[in-house]
């Protein structure tokens, strides 16, 4: 704490006398507040901006510094974004920006609170898609309530919240995971930007899911599969069932997350932001030793050509200049082509789609003359449910998966009837045995 004090004692004087005159802040913390100022001038002076205004997106960007300083404590970043708005509101009389709520519905108003929004999903580090999916369903929203007559902002209540999630469930007849998904999207929107409460939305009609089990491949059937498989495309198949990992968490593995010592996969960040480990089957070892090779070498040529500078989560860029450079860093299946990432337009080789993932399987699937609605996902279902087939306990099913609750973990327990102490079929009591049946 002395750290930030002896450093703030002696910055922007008239600042600090001001905040003593006026008794905005309490004597001793004024120290403190004029030292954020002090920083973030500084701080903009390095960046090469103007912070003669208050500019939100530059404001934002040195708060998110500051979290990734290891000396700065949870409440500091806080305490900043109120000094500098003493500083610019109040100090220097700046007019404080129109808040997004006071804007109109319309083709120049909405636009900019869907800026807004970025800016808040980017800063809260949300994925690329999860912006994308948020910002189509906001849009998709703003269309229905233009048309039921609201002109503002202002106007939005939790009414129309109800009404449009309704809408959704009896006229689009979508899904209970679409619905969810517009659900988190406009929560976001009126938590967020708009600063508004979403009230009461018990009496919302919701799309309903029965309850449906997890498809499931036998043994046989997962080796069929792998049969139709080669190359990359074997080594993804086989990593997600023998290491039970959702699409994305393959997709977004980096080269560091691979311990061949501990036969161990690390996944950073997967479902619900948690990290996890899982096992690395060691049937795959070598090969994806040979492959990290051939990825070895086109991270060399991407650097010889000037790129190979991957995405870094967190801003880990900005603390670690180096990193994105870096082998350890790089993703385990990158993109067969360089491209311009949306976020930053900088020129980088992204992980692989989801559809250089879903493709092969697919195909396999259907090669392999399996009747089944196999997907993907289907792969880290038949992953826990021949685990606990093998006599593995529920709750490092659990831990392998990266379930929150057991309960989850437990609809696998419904695919494992042992179907030789399952009832016999009243079919075979009539005939006996299967060989006895006679056509009638």
């Amino acid at each position: 704490m002395d750290y930030f004090v002896n450093r703030g004692q002696d910055a922007l004087p008239e600042f600090q006398k001001f905040l003593l005159d006026k008794k905005l802040v309490p004597e001793a913390k004024v120290s403190f507040f004029a030292y954020w100022v002090s920083r973030f001038l500084h701080y903009a002076q390095r960046h090469d901006f103007t912070a003669t205004e208050y500019q939100e997106s530059n404001i934002a960007a040195f708060l998110d510094d500051l979290r990734l300083d290891n000396r700065i404590l949870d409440w500091q970043p806080r305490q900043a974004e109120d000094a500098l708005k003493l500083y610019y509101f109040h100090y220097l009389g700046q007019a404080k920006p129109e808040p997004a709520s006071h804007a109109a519905i319309s083709s120049e108003g909405a636009p900019a609170v869907l800026a807004e929004m970025s800016r808040l999903i980017r800063l809260k580090h949300y994925s690329y898609s999860t912006e994308r999916t948020y910002l189509q369903w906001v849009e998709r929203f703003l269309g229905y309530v233009k048309e039921a007559g609201r002109e503002r902002f202002d106007d939005l209540t939790s009414e129309d919240i109800r009404d449009f999630l309704s809408h959704l469930a009896l006229r689009k007849r979508v899904s209970s995971s679409t619905q969810n998904q517009a659900f988190n999207a406009l929560l976001f929107l009126f938590r967020n930007v708009l600063n508004k409460e979403t009230g009461n939305l018990d009496t919302t009609v919701r799309a309903k899911r029965g309850p449906k089990l997890p498809v499931v491949l036998s043994v046989d059937e997962i080796k069929a599969v792998f049969q139709h498989l080669s190359g990359q495309g074997l080594l993804i198949g086989q990593l997600l069932y023998g290491a039970g990992l959702r699409l994305m968490e393959l997709a977004r593995l980096r080269v560091k997350d691979i311990d061949f010592d501990m036969n161990t996969i690390y996944v950073r960040s997967g479902k619900g932001d948690k990290d996890r480990s899982t096992v690395l089957p060691a049937a795959v070892k070598e090969q994806l030793r040979e492959h990290l090779e051939r990825v070895n070498a086109l991270h060399e040529q991407d650097l010889a050509a000037g790129h190979g500078a991957v995405y870094l989560p967190d801003a880990l860029d900005r603390k670690y200049p180096n990193a994105p450079k870096e082998w350890a860093w790089q993703y385990v299946f990158p993109s067969s082509a360089l491209s311009v990432d949306p976020l930053s337009g900088i020129v980088r080789r992204h992980h692989v789609s989801d559809t250089t993932i879903q493709t092969p399987i697919k195909n396999a699937v259907r090669k392999a003359g399996i009747a089944k609605h196999a997907s993907v996902h289907t792969l880290r279902h038949s992953f826990a449910t021949h685990l606990l087939q093998s006599g593995v306990n529920i709750r490092e099913v659990q831990s392998l998966l990266g379930h929150k609750n057991v309960e989850t973990t437990m609809i696998y327990t419904h695919v494992l009837r042992d179907m030789t102490n399952a009832p016999k079929s009243p079919l075979d009591v009539l005939y006996g045995s299967h060989n006895e049946r006679k056509d009638v």
